[in-house]
Order: C-alpha cells, then sequence, then structure tokens
C-alpha cells in the first residue's frame, strides 16, 4: 500500500469535512441569527432589574412579529374527553423520538395527528404521557387543548383526545414583540433567580362553561422550575395557568 498516497487522501478528506462542518456552522449561525434579539433590545431598566434579580433568559428571544386573528373553537362532542382510549395494540415509544415515525404509528388511530405539535414542556413533572397541541392555520399551537399520548413500559398504550373545530374571527392585528413581552414578565412577575428556559408564540385562552371559546395569539414563557406564563399578543396582559387569571 502508497501511505504517502493514503496519508494525503486522509488529509483531503478532513479538509472537506471541516469544510462542511464550517458551511453547517455558519448556516445555523445565520437562521438563529434571525430567530432572536440582542439582550440590548430590552429597555434599560429591565436589563437591570434583570442583574439584580440573578434572572437568565437561555431561550433566544424571538423577533417575529406577524399579524394574527384571534380565533374561535368548540369541542366536537361537546366536551373535553372523560378517558383514554385503549390502542389496540401498544406501539414503541421509542417513535416520538421521530414525528413523522410517530405519526405514520398512530394514524389509524388518530386520522388527524399530523395536525398537532409535540409540545414536551407541557407538564414536564408528568411521566406518563406526552402532550400535543392542535395548530392553528398548520403553524400555531393551541397552547389550552391537549393531545394526550398514554406511555407505558416504553409502550404507547393509550390516547385521549377531545377533537375540535376551529375557526378566525376579528381581523388580524400585528402580535407585539416578544422582547417586549419579556420586559414586562421581567419587571412585574418573574420571581428572583428565574431561569427562562424556552419561549414561543401560539393561541391561548381561558375556556369557560361555553359551547363556543375563544383564544387570542399569546407568547408563553417557560420557566426551568416549570411555571409558565403567557402573555396576550395583542393586549399585553400576563396569565399564569396555575391562577388563569390576569
Amino acid at each position: 500500500m502508497d501511505w504517502g498516497r493514503a496519508k494525503n487522501v486522509l488529509i483531503y478528506a478532513f479538509l472537506l469535512l471541516n469544510l462542511v462542518l464550517g458551511y453547517q456552522l455558519w448556516m445555523d449561525a445565520r437562521e438563529s441569527a434571525g430567530s432572536s434579539l440582542d439582550f440590548t433590545s430590552l429597555g434599560e431598566s429591565t436589563q437591570r432589574l434583570m442583574e439584580e434579580k440573578g434572572i437568565e433568559i437561555l431561550a433566544p428571544i424571538p423577533s417575529e412579529t406577524p399579524a394574527m386573528p384571534k380565533l374561535t373553537y368548540r369541542y366536537v362532542n361537546g366536551s373535553k374527553a372523560a378517558k383514554p382510549i385503549q390502542l389496540e395494540e401498544p406501539i414503541d415509544s421509542k417513535l416520538i423520538f421521530s414525528e413523522q415515525e410517530m405519526e405514520a404509528a398512530l394514524q389509524p388511530f388518530i386520522p388527524n395527528i399530523a395536525e398537532y405539535k409535540l409540545d414536551p414542556l407541557a407538564n414536564p413533572d408528568v411521566l406518563d404521557r406526552f402532550i400535543l397541541h392542535p395548530l392553528a392555520e398548520q403553524k400555531w399551537p393551541l397552547f389550552h387543548v391537549d393531545l394526550a399520548l398514554y406511555y407505558s413500559n416504553q409502550k404507547i398504550t393509550a390516547y385521549e383526545l377531545s377533537p375540535i373545530e376551529m375557526s378566525t374571527f376579528e381581523e388580524e392585528q400585528q402580535v407585539l414583540p416578544a422582547s417586549k413581552a419579556l420586559g414586562t414578565l421581567v419587571e412585574l412577575f418573574l420571581p428572583d433567580e428565574a431561569v427562562v428556559q424556552d419561549i414561543e408564540l401560539g393561541y391561548y385562552g381561558e375556556e369557560f362553561n361555553s359551547d363556543s371559546q375563544v383564544a387570542a395569539p399569546a407568547w408563553r414563557f417557560v420557566l426551568e422550575s416549570g411555571q409558565q406564563y403567557y402573555v396576550q399578543g395583542i393586549s399585553g396582559e400576563v396569565i399564569s395557568p396555575k391562577s388563569d387569571k390576569p
């Protein structure tokens, strides 16, 4: 074997690999730069309070401020599901790591599962189920409505689903920036040493004893402790699910 030639081939292969990895890192940096804001975009008083209270922001702050309408939804069967439905054959829960495989496996039981999005932060303290939310306009999760996949012994054994019908109303309005919503939380609601783990835009609304429910655009902030806050995307009101009161 010509070891000199083999050595040169290996060197060129490593150079090519480094080029590919470097390009991927550059693309990732470009994508992340477009989806986050520098903390200096927050007001000076907010930055000062973050430092004084020891608040950390680990999630990128989205820069998007789309125009979104409010929506109404109703439960097709009149109310939420009363109990889980057992699967005829349990499904290996490792499929949860690939949403496409999960959708394909569960499609015979839940035909519209592709219209739902997995939410690993929905109930971090609940260890026997995965939570998904229906998507409004095929993009925005409706945080207050759940599709629960129950699992045991590493297999999905049952699901709990309350089918809904959604429709929009009112004209679209531009959603307030995530940085502004975050500023409100820092100044008025977040406790000392809070760590913001995730920031996501979707829909949220309190549910009432009514045939039709209303949901508005909202920024969801999830703390490392599991506590969640919603900031209404139009009015800027803050809601904590534990009290469901602004």
